[in-house]
Formats: structure tokens, sequence, C-alpha cells
């Protein structure tokens, strides 16, 4: 019984100091040489893989962040469903992919300060405009709406939709692609994504973008603990809003002036 005990307690040790590894501090990360971004790369236009390679707005952040330290940027994929058991386990030092700043994710982790204000909107076939002219369109027997587990487009999903059928997809990237074929109606994303898809396909279109079901903002995800390494990310931030960089971005990948 004793050594059965004395098993079952390193056992438990093992699991409680995998699932809760010790985030490196700003000194272990200048000292390795290293700046370790997760993204999911599945998040047009904030992070996307492109035949391998990584692409978009929060990539291009990643690299400058990199640049101004000193370090070598490493691209550590996640997933929305994995984001912070990953960032627990140490898997990366900040997280950049289009991240939601929520209270759920706060009490466990700490983010940046806010870049692009947004809200939960609609992507639909051109051809359904007409037909989709609110949420409440939306949520009705028949209507196919695709969704990609585990982030805040699924959350928003299973809070406001009772009637409509939900399709999942395990890539954010199929969705758009099936809407513009019309294998599911609609797509329920942050206004950016939609806006981004309806300007590169003419098959799709974002009818209420411009009223968007909700409000937030997007932020970089760092462990609890990471307070320096949070305050030189705001330091970067506000380095490249100052110098033009940011705004730069902004226009290249988000269509965006303002």
């Amino acid at each position: 019984m004793t050594k059965t005990f004395g098993a079952l307690l390193v056992c438990f040790m093992l699991l409680c100091t995998v699932s809760n590894s010790q985030a490196r501090s700003f000194d272990d990360i200048v000292a390795s040489g290293t700046l370790r971004v997760g993204t999911t790369g599945d998040y047009k236009p904030f992070s996307f893989d492109n035949n391998g390679t990584y692409e978009g707005f929060d990539i291009a952040v990643a690299q400058s962040f990199a640049d101004r330290l000193g370090l070598k940027l490493e691209l550590v994929k996640t997933t929305w469903k994995t984001l912070m058991a990953d960032l627990k386990a140490d898997k990366y030092d900040i997280g950049m992919s289009g991240i939601t700043r929520t209270i759920a994710r706060q009490k466990e982790a700490r983010f940046s300060q806010g870049y692009v204000m947004f809200g939960k909107t609609i992507l639909v076939n051109r051809d359904n405009v007409a037909r989709f002219k609110s949420l409440a369109d939306v949520d009705v027997k028949g209507v196919r709406i695709g969704v990609n587990p585990g982030g805040t487009n699924e959350k928003f999903v299973k809070a406001n939709i009772r009637n409509a059928e939900v399709v999942m997809f395990e890539s954010n990237l199929a969705i758009p692609p099936a809407v513009a074929v019309k294998k599911v109606d609609v797509m329920i994303t942050d206004s950016v994504e939609a806006l981004y898809y309806a300007a590169t396909d003419a098959n799709l279109s974002a009818p209420l973008a411009d009223a968007p079901f909700t409000r937030a903002e997007l932020g970089y995800l760092m462990p609890a603990s990471a307070e320096r390494l949070q305050d030189t990310v705001d330091f970067m931030m506000d380095q490249m809003i100052l110098k033009g960089e940011m705004a730069d971005l902004r226009q290249q990948y988000l269509h965006m002036t303002e």
C-alpha cells in the first residue's frame, strides 16, 4: 500500500510539473538568443501558413519584436484548443495570432495593450446577403454555421445560437472556402477577418461588419508571471506606432488606414 501511494504521489507531482512549467524570464529569453512566438497559422490576415511559411500582420510584428531585441524569431505552432495549455507548458513566450483579450484568458495569463478593435459578425456567400440581415436571421433551422473549435468564435456560437446547425471544422482556414462554395451558409468570426475575406474573394461578403454583434480588442498573450516581458512588448508597440510601422502594417495586411 505504501509503495503504491508513493508511486501515485510521484506521478501526480510529475503531472503538475508538466502542466505548469515555469515560464522563461525576460533575461532567460534574451540569454537564449531566441524569441518563441506561439501562433495558430489559421487566422487571416493575422497569422496564416502560406505553403509552409507563416505570414500575416502578427507574424510581421513578431519579426519586428525579435529584430528590436536582437533575437532570432522561432514560430511555434499552437491551436485555439491548446493555446492556454501550451502557454502554461512554456512552449512559447508570446502568443501572437489575432488573440482576443478576454477576462477568462486574463485570469490565467496577461495581455499586451490592445492593437485592433473589432466585433463578431458574419461572413456569407454574396448570393445570400439579402437572406441574413441580423443575428436572428442566422439562428434559424436549416442554416449551417461553420465553426472552428476552441476560440471565441465557438464561444459566441454556443452562447447565441440555438436553432441553426453548427458544422465543426478543425481548421479555421477551411471555413471561408466552404462558405464560398455554399457548403455552409455562414461563418461567425471577427469583423477584421470577415472584411479581409470579403475583400479578397468575390464570392464572399460581410454585410453586417459595420454593426458587429460584440466589441472587443486583440492583444498579445504572455504568461501571468511575465511582467517585464509585457512591459517590453508594450514599449516596442509604442515605438512601432511612433515610427509609423504599425500604420504601415495595418494598411498592408488589414486594409485599414487608421
